[in-house]
């Protein structure tokens, strides 16, 4: 079983087609690939056993460890950060500084209020200095709305294109281009037990798998007739479409084959965290990844 940290969208694609194209069971294993009732659960079903593999967030797996939540990343599915600040092009805000006495409508997701921090300490403002706003998912609609003026937590590869084709041209400020450690947005996980007991499932896992995403990647429409086909009437066809074509370059960005981690990577956005006070006690960020499964995959 792998438990999404959403509804299914592009940046899931690579797992619809390794299963539709028969990649899972050439593997000798049958998936089914599932979004919780409450996606945030998934690092601790992952962690008690319950799920196989889950799909999460690089900050969520390292908050999960200090919590002594025993899961580890086998591969990033991207290799940036999505969430990002956005304003209405009308505005002319285009720049944190832009922010100052403004209303920045947020999910509530712990992070975001330091990350929009680290993006105003750039550039010469403070958090202190705008008006947070809970309008948890809304997000998009609170900003056409001008109930705030500015949100964070929208996927630039997604929300902006549901505002654009609404008719809401946005400005989008990516925090790794602010001062934000770069990291990796979404991430595959496993835990422990899994991986020391039963490494030959997420071997044959992560083959499939990275056989799935390499067609994506090289054909991004097809991979969305994918999508769409899986998942019928689950999808929005006009986000999606375009949405690939700004994800799909983020999937294999600068590294060797998909799914490649860094040490470094890792280390500077725990070190960023506890410096912000997301994190209780010190976690050894090492220990938060692995590219072992990436690495037998591509020997394959």
């Amino acid at each position: 079983s792998v438990a999404l940290d959403w509804f299914p969208w592009s940046n899931h694609a690579g797992l619809f087609i390794a299963r539709e194209k028969g990649y899972f069971k050439d593997e000798g294993l049958e998936v089914n690939i599932y979004t919780p009732a409450d996606p945030s659960t998934v690092l601790q079903t992952v962690g008690a056993g319950r799920d196989d593999f889950g799909i999460s967030y690089e900050a969520s797996v390292l908050l999960a460890r200090a919590q002594d939540v025993p899961v580890v990343s086998i591969a990033a599915l991207v290799q940036h950060p999505l969430n990002s600040v956005m304003t209405l092009k009308s505005s002319g805000i285009d720049r944190p500084s832009g922010l100052k006495g403004k209303k920045v409508g947020h999910p509530g997701i712990p992070g975001n209020e330091a990350m929009l921090d680290t993006m105003l300490k750039k550039d010469g403002l403070t958090v202190k200095d705008v008006e947070l706003v809970n309008v948890g998912y809304d997000l998009v609609p609170a900003l056409i709305g001008k109930k705030v003026d500015a949100i964070i937590g929208a996927y630039w590869v997604h929300e902006s294109i549901d505002a654009e084709n609404l008719g809401f041209p946005v400005n989008v400020m990516r925090m790794e281009q602010w001062g934000v450690p770069d990291f990796y947005e979404l991430v595959l996980v496993a835990n422990e037990k899994t991986i020391r007991e039963r490494p030959q499932v997420a071997d044959r896992f992560m083959r499939a798998m990275l056989r799935g995403y390499e067609d994506a990647i090289q054909d991004p429409q097809k991979a969305i007739d994918v999508l769409i086909k899986a998942n019928p009437g689950a999808i929005s066809e006009p986000i999606e479409r375009k949405g690939i074509e700004l994800l799909a370059p983020l999937w294999k960005d600068g590294i060797p084959a998909f799914g490649w981690q860094t040490k470094e990577r890792w280390a500077d956005f725990a070190k960023w965290m506890q410096d912000n006070g997301l994190l209780d006690k010190k976690v050894d960020a090492t220990k938060a990844f692995t590219n072992r499964f990436v690495e037998e995959a591509r020997k394959k």
